[in-house]
């Protein structure tokens, strides 16, 4: 595991930008497991100036998205294809039919998940899965007790998530309850992983997945067994790490 230390989240997000466009470079074909929230939008928006500038070329990359609200079409603007789209998707040169998220509008979750778990499969693997952290080490929509084994499933969403994103609608009875969500053992798949983490508040549970128990209580801990983990943290997130 390697730990590079960032001195902001603006930091942050050029160094994770960096290592997303070295995987591009270094294999234009590659397939790139994306992430949602506040965590990656600066990597982005790094990613967006560099192929505006013409150093970076999305033509041949395929990505997968982690996640997907049931029950969001991809013209929700809460939807996570929305956020793909708006952040990414809409300003680089992929092509959007090698563009991946779950079908949020298929209401049978066996079909929608065994149907991800195919893409995945049929793209041969993914070569870099980017990853935010939760706050209480859930990774994607992994909360804390999920089993490792899983790959894409549907997850009941846990009353603080359905909280933390009530800001984002217009009412609580319109936040999604259940989403799709590729399962740990998805995400331990990957052959490379990287982590971005910032803030405070982000401190303690990072200390935990490091040298914390491997537990499925924190779902990320079980990172520390994989063989190529990078995390890019900036010095509030890293601020209880021992010297």
């Amino acid at each position: 595991m390697i730990i590079y230390r960032a001195k902001n989240y603006q930091d942050m997000s050029r160094k994770a930008a960096n290592i997303i466009s070295a995987q591009i470079i270094m294999k234009p074909d590659c397939v790139l497991g994306l992430a949602t929230g506040s965590s990656p939008v600066g990597t982005y928006q790094q990613l967006i100036e560099w192929y505006k500038k013409g150093d970076l070329d999305f033509s041949h990359v395929t990505s997968i998205n982690l996640d997907e609200y049931k029950g969001l079409g991809p013209d929700n603007c809460q939807s996570y294809r929305y956020f793909m789209n708006t952040n990414l998707f809409d300003h680089v040169n992929i092509d959007k039919n090698r563009t991946f998220v779950p079908n949020g509008l298929e209401m049978d979750s066996e079909k929608a998940c065994s149907d991800y778990n195919q893409i995945i499969a049929r793209e041969g693997g993914i070569d870099l899965q980017l990853l935010g952290l939760g706050h209480n080490g859930h990774i994607g929509f992994n909360e804390p007790g999920a089993a490792f084994e899983k790959e894409t499933h549907c997850i009941d969403l846990t009353e603080s998530t359905i909280e933390a994103n009530k800001r984002f609608f217009a009412s609580e009875e319109d936040v999604p309850k259940q989403a799709y969500t590729m399962g740990i053992k998805s995400i331990m798949q990957a052959r490379k992983i990287l982590v971005i983490i910032s803030g405070e508040s982000k401190a303690d549970i990072l200390k935990e997945i490091l040298y914390g128990p491997i537990t499925p209580a924190i779902p990320a801990s079980i990172l520390q067994l994989h063989n190529d983990v990078t995390i890019v943290a900036d010095e509030a997130a890293l601020s209880k790490l021992p010297e």
